[in-house]
């Protein structure tokens, strides 16, 4: 079992309050983030691009380990996923995630790209982990 590890820290309440996330491999090493960050587009992250980008590396290795057990071993895969964050009574909900993957892979039929995708969506743990709608989209190029 993998265990990996971030922290949050916030100082101040509600929209004055500013945050810094870090992480264990201190790729975010106290990252700013906050009301500022998150809903009016300041420098500095939040929880659904990182939800986004987590959700995008996730299902792009999946789809290339697969890819590579086919039998695919060149290529190029870029995935766009766009974390959807809406009203929900009250508070916020992430509501869905919609992965745009665009393909270059060298002699694969697209029916066979579609189908790994689709079992890489399904398949990868943060997918696993997300409980909202996803839809997937692929450009193969």
């Amino acid at each position: 079992m993998i265990t990996r590890t971030a922290t949050a820290r916030y100082e101040g309440m509600g929209k004055a309050g500013k945050g810094w996330l870090s992480t264990q491999s201190k790729v975010l090493d106290d990252s700013r983030y906050g009301f500022n960050t998150r809903f009016e587009g300041e420098p500095g992250t939040n929880p659904e691009e990182l939800i986004a980008a987590a959700h995008a590396g996730c299902f792009t290795m999946a789809l290339s380990f697969a890819l590579s057990k086919a039998g695919h071993e060149q290529g190029q895969l870029e995935t766009e996923a766009r974390v959807k964050l809406e009203q929900d009574g009250a508070g916020f909900k992430v509501s869905r995630s919609d992965l745009r993957l665009t393909a270059s892979v060298p002699g694969i039929e697209e029916a066979e790209l579609r189908r790994l995708a689709e079992e890489a969506k399904a398949g990868c743990p943060i997918s696993k982990a997300l409980n909202v709608e996803m839809t997937l989209e692929v450009v193969a190029g």
